[in-house]
């Protein structure tokens, strides 16, 4: 009997899949319903292998019971998995500044409001992970002679001839270019930068020359937003 059931199931998932007038089941399109269908095939297998000693009725029930919400459980984890993956990533970005959420229809990448007050974006410059702080204030990309090195760049060699403001106080900056910066999912190369000299900024600085290539950037309540 358990062959029978898995053979008209599978059956039916064939002809789900096959006909695009088939309509939907239980809220789920054709396609996703004959996608599901195998799972329930060895849903049946296990449970009758489980039940195919005698029982006593009370535990057949209750065995019953139990693979029926196993089912239940992995058809609404199926048809809401996209909503299940939006809802980690804010939990793993609320937990992880820097870490951007990632909606892929409308090409933005979101990140949480640090505990200081500050956007921190993680970021691969170069292939290097090199965390940056959002800042409109700063005209271009700036990095920190620390992190300049990290993404592959020879501070020894530039020569820090700009004048610029940093919280430290006025240092100097060498003009440089990045070959390849990645945030969020959106990448861009050829990116102008400076890179300050040793000591002049504690932290790399996501500016102007990354943020005016994006269509919109904007911070709405404690979300910082980058649309590709």
């Amino acid at each position: 009997m358990i062959f029978i059931g898995i053979a008209l199931l599978l059956a039916a998932g064939l002809a789900l899949l096959v006909n695009a007038d088939a309509g939907s089941l239980i809220g789920l399109s054709q396609d996703q319903t004959g996608h599901i269908l195998p799972l329930v095939c060895i849903l049946i297998l296990v449970a009758g292998g489980a039940f195919a000693r005698r029982r006593p009725a009370a535990e057949l029930i209750g065995g019953i019971l139990l693979w029926t919400g196993i089912f239940a459980v992995a058809v609404a984890g199926y048809t809401y998995r996209n909503e299940i993956s939006e809802v980690a990533g804010r939990v793993y970005a609320e937990v992880r500044p820097g870490i951007a959420v990632i909606d892929s229809k409308s090409a933005t990448a979101t990140f949480q409001r640090g505990l200081g007050g500050h956007f921190q974006v993680n970021a691969r410059i170069n292939g290097a992970s090199i965390p940056l702080i959002f800042d409109t204030g700063a005209s271009a990309m700036v990095l920190t002679a620390a992190d300049a090195r990290t993404a592959g760049i020879e501070t020894s060699h530039l020569q820090f001839t700009s004048p610029v403001s940093t919280a430290n106080g006025t240092g100097r900056a060498a003009i440089v270019k990045l070959d390849r910066i990645e945030i969020g999912g959106i990448v861009r190369t050829s990116v102008r930068a400076y890179v300050t000299e040793d000591g002049a900024l504690d932290t790399s600085l996501l500016g102007m020359t990354f943020l005016e290539t994006l269509s919109r950037y904007a911070v709405t309540k404690d979300a910082l937003e980058l649309t590709d």
